[in-house]
């Protein structure tokens, strides 16, 4: 697997957890889609397109992130395709259901509008902030994306309203390099930094899962406040990438650490990416988390993983 500057682990905690660290704001590569026999992407080939058949299902039992359009409002991502190995130049709206640009959100997690990408194998992810204009026109430059298909999420509250997450999809033609998804291990370090994932993820309940973030064997107490927090966590579901939501146990008043809590709830069996941001010497970095979980939480306290199960989770693609 390739994820930049670091490697990718696959973690077992309680049942099956894995951790994951990247350096910098980017766990760099992607690693692409289930592919077809030809593993060169041309412009508008091999894609999933899933944009219009996500619309089709209810809304009351849709996961974020599957829809381009929701509640009236649609995520019109004005650039489908970028040029791989440089940063992406992305353009987007927001129509409400007026059919016109939106203008008027509220503020959060300290932001308007938070923008992620992910490949569509959990790879290559980055978390940025577009700026927007008076017209409700939104501009953004990614980090540099490897040849492969990716998810662009749209994170928004409109004014008054409830929180929505939209999707689209986004193309990086080239030549794309199936890889499988990492050993299992339970922490990582790039750059001096430890990151640790302790916790139980089980499926259909929520689970409490905790952060550790040490440095040179001692732990990081001076985390600086991001996104309301000290960290900011993203949960996205293997094979039809849902975007789920994880909520900071604990405010930010200032600094500190070196943990961070996080309520994570998981719908369903299956593996899932987490990718953990936060900010320490001015500087935001990404530990990327695989994990895969159990169904239940009685099935949690009654069943250990045997061979047969951990087969089934060691098959990328859900």
């Amino acid at each position: 697997m390739r994820f930049g500057s670091s490697t990718a682990k696959l973690g077992v905690y309680g049942l099956v957890l894995g951790l994951a660290l990247g350096g910098g704001a980017l766990v760099g590569a992607t690693l692409g889609p289930e592919p077809s026999n030809d593993t060169s992407m041309a412009g508008d080939g091999g894609m999933a397109g899933n944009d219009d058949a996500a619309t089709d299902t209810s809304d009351a039992e849709l996961p974020a992130g599957l829809a381009v359009s929701r509640d009236g409002y649609t995520l019109d991502l004005r650039t489908h395709v970028v040029d791989a190995g440089v940063p992406a130049e992305l353009e987007l709206v927001i129509e409400g259901p007026d059919g016109g640009a939106l203008t008027d959100y509220d503020i959060e997690n300290d932001k308007e509008l938070h923008l992620v990408v992910v490949g569509r194998d959990l790879g290559g992810y980055a978390h940025v902030h577009p700026v927007r204009d008076a017209d409700g026109v939104w501009t953004v430059t990614t980090p540099a994306l490897a040849p492969g298909s990716y998810r662009v999420f749209a994170d928004f509250v409109p004014a008054g309203g409830q929180g929505l997450t939209l999707g689209a999809d986004l193309t990086v033609p080239g030549e794309y390099e199936p890889v499988e998804l990492p050993a299992p291990s339970t922490e990582d370090s790039v750059g001096g930094y430890d990151v640790s994932f302790e916790g139980e993820l089980v499926a259909g309940s929520e689970s409490e899962l905790t952060v550790t973030v040490t440095r040179d064997g001692e732990p990081v107490t001076d985390l600086q406040p991001y996104l309301g927090s000290l960290g900011h966590l993203v949960a996205i579901r293997d094979g039809d990438l849902a975007y789920l939501h994880v909520h900071p146990l604990d405010e930010a008043d200032g600094t500190g650490g070196p943990r961070v809590r996080f309520a994570v709830e998981v719908p369903t069996d299956g593996t899932y990416g987490l990718y953990f941001d936060y900010s320490h010497g001015d500087e935001v970095r990404t530990a990327s988390i695989i994990a895969v979980t159990t169904a239940s939480s009685s099935r949690a306290s009654t069943s250990a993983p045997d061979d047969t199960s951990s087969d089934d989770h060691d098959t990328h693609g859900g």
